[in-house]
């Protein structure tokens, strides 16, 4: 099978990924509740992996560095563990429900949220619109740094200039750009950072990160056992134990500080580089069909990551989506948990067929799907699909600039 549902988690992992979770699994025990060995090679394993993490986005010290279930995991601590009632947020108009479930649950509390437009390939139009959604109970910008269903990328270093200008906090979702795109957070000014682990970074699923590059240190959801200062009742106030309770995912953990040590080696920007070659080859061999809806310009590095969505004229994506799978390619279908995305395209009702690659998709791998899409296509023709008219496109509906 050709795997393109890079962006929902990485496959295949590298090979020492899974040596290095298989090593936690037996030859490891619970870190920092014993002395003996295998506790002390468990602690030991998630300092490196703090310290590869906090070299890999120039955190500013390795107990910055939280590890966690997932990103929404890592999103939810920093909403709900900084935000109190009377605040407001300003989000962008391509969120994930990692984002918009929790703010729309603390509406409840008095947690209110503006969405900002965000113009594909405009960062100065997508930079005023989130200047003109901040208001005076605003407290913090919180925004992917790139969708992940068209792959548009939202100017996250402007963006936290802007937040810090107004004395505002910033939190980015890094799902879909960590590992693809460079991240230095002492550039950047970033506050929170919240990164899944499974996905752009290699590890195994079950495994994220939120790191603090903020004096405001979030309130944790969950207090328990840390493995220090255990003769106390209240939760520790240092870092990184304030927001671990509990034994932490050792294996995952180190399957993480392969995948990110992976990722070191080859860089982001090289990984980066293949990527965009065979998305552009996806995107030019998708444009020369008949029958295929293409919502935005061909992906650009600048303004882009590696990702790409269509339709199928006529076709509900996730039929299309069958229907690629009975041809050996896999990818995702419907709203990818991101119905604000697909408000923005005018795809809510249909959603979209979504593909991303890896480092280890090949471009015959491309070539392959172009086939199967093709072969799709022809199925779908002969069955009377296609008939409809193409929609209104995002790329019909935006003016380009670059």
């Amino acid at each position: 099978m050709i795997y393109l549902d890079n962006s929902a988690t990485s496959f295949p992992k590298p090979q020492r990924v899974r040596e290095a979770a298989a090593a936690a699994v037996n030859n490891m025990s619970n870190p920092g509740r014993s002395g003996h060995a295998l506790s002390i090679r468990a602690s030991e394993e998630i300092y490196r992996a703090r310290k590869t993490a906090a070299a890999l986005f120039n955190a500013g010290a390795e107990s910055d560095v939280v590890f966690t279930l997932n990103c929404t995991s890592a999103i939810n601590t920093v909403l709900k563990g900084v935000l109190k009632s009377g605040d407001h947020v300003v989000v962008s108009s391509l969120e994930h429900n990692a984002v918009m479930r929790p703010l729309e649950g603390m509406k409840k509390i008095g947690v209110t949220y503006t969405e900002a437009r965000v113009y594909p390939f405009d960062n100065d139009r997508t930079v005023d619109s989130f200047r003109r959604s901040i208001n005076s109970r605003t407290k913090m910008i919180v925004c992917t740094h790139a969708s992940n269903v068209w792959g548009i990328r939202l100017p996250v270093e402007r963006l936290a200039a802007l937040a810090h200008e107004y004395g505002l906090l910033i939190a980015v979702d890094a799902a879909q750009s960590a590992g693809v795109v460079p991240i230095d957070l002492q550039d950047s000014r970033v506050d929170y950072l919240c990164a899944a682990g499974h996905k752009g970074l290699y590890g195994p699923m079950g495994t994220g990160m939120l790191i603090i590059n903020s004096g405001t240190v979030p309130e944790p959801l969950a207090e328990g056992g840390t493995g220090s200062n255990s003769l106390s009742f209240e939760q520790p106030d240092e870092l990184p134990d304030r927001l671990e309770s509990g034994t932490p995912n050792v294996s995952g953990i180190a399957g993480l500080r392969a995948g990110m040590e992976f990722v070191m080696r080859m860089t982001p920007e090289k990984i980066a580089a293949h990527e965009f070659m065979l998305i552009k080859r996806l995107y030019r061999g998708l444009s020369s069909m008949k029958g295929i809806e293409l919502y935005l310009p061909e992906p650009d590095p600048g303004y882009s990551v590696p990702i790409l969505s269509f339709n199928f004229e006529g076709a509900d994506s996730e039929t299309a989506a069958s229907m690629l799978n009975r041809r050996g390619i896999a990818v995702r279908a419907g709203l990818h948990c991101s119905p604000l995305a697909h408000k923005m395209a005018g795809t809510l009702e249909r959603g979209a067929v979504r593909m991303s690659p890896s480092a280890f998709t090949g471009a015959a791998d491309i070539d392959r799907t172009l086939s199967a899409v093709a072969s799709v296509r022809k199925e779908l023709n002969a069955a009377g699909g296609g008939a409809e008219p193409a929609a209104q496109s995002l790329r019909s509906r935006i003016r380009v600039h670059r």
